[in-house]
């Protein structure tokens, strides 16, 4: 795999924002974050356009976009599981008119609390997101399908829908074995778990830290601005 690095114009002033099956959210310096409900039948042109009005009265100069999926070419590649259509090679630059950068959510959260060394980002959310940053490398992770137990997935048992349909204890039983699978297969340095069912958790596992849906801004940021994290 060839990997570049990101294109750093450090001044530029960036709109962060993060796409999720609850809602989206947009982050700037200066202003308090806003956000509107997403959903199962959010397309991809409804999207852009409650971007574009949550960020009336922001200006900015480029986007920095977290997609719930793949990402090829600056692109989404796949359509998203919790969100509507016709997300699939949508051109969000196009649609702005700005210079964007889309990446998958999970890794620009990655980028935002990376350390050094071996980073595994794991958001529970409404599915299950997944990243690594590996010695400054971002490698995006699709996890949450891997088949686990009594023929579901790791999203099945971590995600939402898990909590919701077994209950806090077993979740939370499910949440430190799949960490515990995931630690013995990729040998992360440390784990930073987020999304909105980290608060669940009154405790981590060994090697793990809680993590700040803020820093999905930070990591937004360091997409223009930082020349050391490798693509």
């Amino acid at each position: 795999m060839t990997h570049t690095k990101v294109d750093q114009v450090a001044d530029q002033q960036v709109l962060a924002v993060d796409i999720g099956g609850n809602h989206i959210k947009i982050m700037k310096d200066g202003y308090d974050e806003r956000k509107v409900k997403s959903g199962a039948s959010l397309s991809a042109k409804h999207a852009v356009d409650a971007i574009k009005q949550l960020s009336e009265g922001i200006s900015f100069d480029v986007l920095s976009i977290g997609y719930p999926g793949p990402v090829k070419n600056n692109r989404p590649s796949l359509e998203p599981v919790n969100l509507g259509s016709g997300w699939k090679d949508f051109d969000f630059a196009g649609a702005f008119g700005k210079p964007v950068k889309l990446v998958n959510d999970a890794l620009m959260q990655a980028i935002g609390s990376y350390e050094g060394g071996r980073l595994l980002f794991l958001g529970l959310g409404t599915g299950l997101g997944s990243a690594m940053v590996i010695e400054n490398v971002g490698q995006p992770l699709e996890l949450a399908h891997l088949p686990y137990k009594k023929h579901g997935t790791f999203e099945d048992y971590v995600g939402r829908r898990g909590l919701e349909r077994r209950g806090a204890k077993k979740w939370k039983a499910s949440v430190f074995d799949v960490v515990a699978r995931l630690q013995a297969a990729l040998l992360p340095d440390y784990i930073v778990i987020g999304g909105g069912q980290v608060d669940e958790l009154d405790e981590l596992p060994d090697g793990c830290r809680r993590g700040d849906n803020r820093l999905a801004f930070v990591g937004a940021k360091r997409l223009w601005s930082d020349a050391t994290i490798i693509l």
